[in-house]
């Protein structure tokens, strides 16, 4: 289209000099408008936030098939991080220590976990943890993808004074969980 008007050839430059014209533009704006909200939409849903894991705030226990009692508490979430540890006891020992962070970092939300044998004695390298990153979340539903393997880790609340920290491996090309722990609220 050769448009006289226009002071600039990298410039497009549309007359709008009838209805259908007019139509086109609004056409194309709700167009760009549709793909503006649900490419924002994706970011913000995949981005994730200390926020979706606002309920598993408090002090819980839980106990193993295999005999293990858990004490648990998670401190409430402030300034896009929360922290959380827990006490694995066995024949009323302990047997081992997990502290998990949930912080904001340059590639996006994500979820660390260091673990100890009692004595504080590291199971990971001095400078290494498992490193879990934010895949999606929803009401009480938070899902992390630990980072070099196919495995994820879903934390759900299951009703006001309970909720499951389950696993999840690939079968068939679907995410199946299975609950590794189940948490109720300490009194």
């Amino acid at each position: 289209m050769h448009c006289p008007e226009a002071s600039s050839g990298n410039m497009l430059y549309l007359k709008l000099t009838n209805i259908e014209s007019m139509k086109y533009l609004v056409n194309i704006f709700l167009l760009l408008l549709c793909f503006s909200t649900s490419s924002s939409a994706q970011t913000t849903s995949k981005a994730g936030s200390v926020a979706a894991l606002s309920f598993i705030e408090g002090h819980w226990k839980a106990n193993t098939a295999d005999g293990q009692s858990i004490e648990a508490v998670w401190l409430a979430p402030e300034n896009g991080n929360m922290l959380g540890f827990m006490r694995f006891m066995k024949d009323n020992k302990a047997s081992l220590y997990e502290m998990l962070a949930y912080e904001q970092q340059e590639k996006g939300f994500v979820s660390l976990v260091k673990h100890f044998q009692p004595g504080l004695i590291g199971a990971e390298e001095k400078d290494k943890q498992d490193r879990y990153v934010f895949v999606e979340s929803s009401k009480d539903r938070a899902v992390f993808h630990k980072e070099g393997e196919d495995l994820r880790i879903l934390y759900e609340k299951r009703s006001a004074n309970q909720f499951v920290i389950a696993r999840g491996n690939l079968q068939e090309g679907k995410w199946v969980f299975q609950d590794l722990f189940v948490f109720n609220r300490a009194k």
